[in-house]
């Protein structure tokens, strides 16, 4: 791939990640998308390929490499029909573990974010709550410092990864009373006294595991906070920048697929005597959603660029997430139409790249919300700053 982004090692690795996929991925996804669980042997295998630890720093067991590589990692995963299996693992490596390296003490790395990088350890991020939603400001959760513990009660929902995890990363108000400015991030054993997970029943993302999970009286050492106590909010929002870029990512290339996808089919597929490849109601459909998403993807790796070289790019990734998934739900709901009635079908992938793709503009913050971030940025000139730690 001839690119301003990718050099022969990027392409080299595409190539390395592609045949890894297709061997010890996708003859199980059908498998997974039944069960909605991922068998633990993947993760293992994830880990021994060095995919866990692409972004991370080498102490560890990472690779140390540039976004890039994780743009590769993320486009790949969302072409062998299965989102939910794509976010189990970009949710335990980007979100999970972000924090781990990011926030964590010697400790917490030694024995918690290498074992990630290993495969060996999954972790969940907890942040949304059955009452918030978005609203991370708005969270119920509380830790209350007693002693040489904090003891926590609440609940979390929506979270990737919630019951198979072996470690959350938990934001809970250890200040109630001063709302944002009391958040503070945690580190949590599932295996801890108080700790109940219930998987949920979604639309899409069949093959990842979803749950809502309640804290009733879990004491966690003090020595588990992670980083500062009550900066926590300060930490989330700078993580959201590569959440949603992360998202936005996914965005563009499950259309890319679904448009690849369609154009193959509609080379084959005869109606009237012709291939449907030639009605020019389908073609300037089609060339009008690849333009969109060359848009997108143009952005979105633009902005990739400027994270990876330490800019804080809360506008862009904001952007990026708007714009990428709208377009993402908008092309595939073409591209199934295209199919007429094979679209519908589940053996055909469009069905499920349809429900998984709907997701986009919820998780990682709402569509609104994100307008309404958007909003404070360019009208009312709200400066967001990174957190410092």
């Amino acid at each position: 791939m001839n690119s301003a982004y990718f050099s022969e090692e990027h392409d080299l690795f595409r190539a390395s990640l592609k045949d890894f996929l297709q061997k010890e991925v996708v003859p199980h996804i059908e498998k997974w998308e039944k069960t909605g669980t991922i068998d633990r042997f993947i993760w293992k295998k994830f880990g021994e390929m060095g995919f866990f630890g692409i972004a991370y720093p080498e102490a560890y067991g990472g690779l140390n490499l540039d976004l890039f590589y994780t743009v590769i990692l993320l486009e790949e995963l969302q072409k062998i029909k299965s989102s939910g299996f794509a976010a189990a693992i970009w949710a335990h490596a980007y979100l999970a573990m972000t924090h781990l390296n990011a926030e964590g003490d010697e400790r917490i790395k030694k024995e918690y974010l290498a074992p990630s990088i290993a495969g060996e350890k999954i972790g969940a991020l907890c942040i949304s709550e059955p009452f918030g939603g978005s609203d991370v400001a708005g969270m119920r959760t509380t830790a209350i410092k007693s002693g040489d513990k904090y003891i926590i009660n609440g609940s979390k929902t929506f979270i990737t990864n919630g019951v198979y995890a072996d470690y959350y990363v938990v934001a809970a108000k250890t200040n109630p009373e001063i709302g944002n400015k009391g958040i503070s991030i945690f580190l949590m054993d599932t295996s801890s006294k108080g700790v109940s997970a219930t998987k949920l029943d979604k639309l899409g993302w069949r093959a990842s595991d979803t749950a809502e999970i309640a804290f009733d009286n879990v004491e966690v050492p003090l020595d588990n906070l992670m980083g500062e106590e009550n900066k926590g909010f300060a930490y989330i929002m700078q993580h959201f920048a590569l959440e949603r870029l992360i998202m936005a990512i996914n965005a563009h290339s499950r259309a890319e697929f679904a448009i690849d996808y369609t154009i193959d089919y509609m080379s084959h597929r005869e109606a009237f005597g012709t291939t449907i490849n030639k009605f020019q109601a389908l073609r300037h459909k089609l060339v009008e959603h690849a333009t969109d998403v060359e848009h997108c993807k143009v952005f979105n790796y633009f902005a990739v660029s400027r994270l990876n070289a330490g800019e804080y790019v809360v506008k862009e990734a904001t952007m990026a997430k708007l714009q990428s998934t709208k377009v993402a739900d908008e092309t595939i709901y073409s591209c199934l139409q295209m199919l007429g009635g094979y679209g519908y079908m589940e053996e055909y992938p469009l069905a499920r790249l349809f429900r998984d793709s709907r997701l986009g503009p919820i998780g990682g913050g709402t569509s609104e919300i994100l307008k309404e971030i958007l909003s404070k940025i360019i009208i009312d000139k709200q400066n967001y700053k990174p957190a410092v730690k």
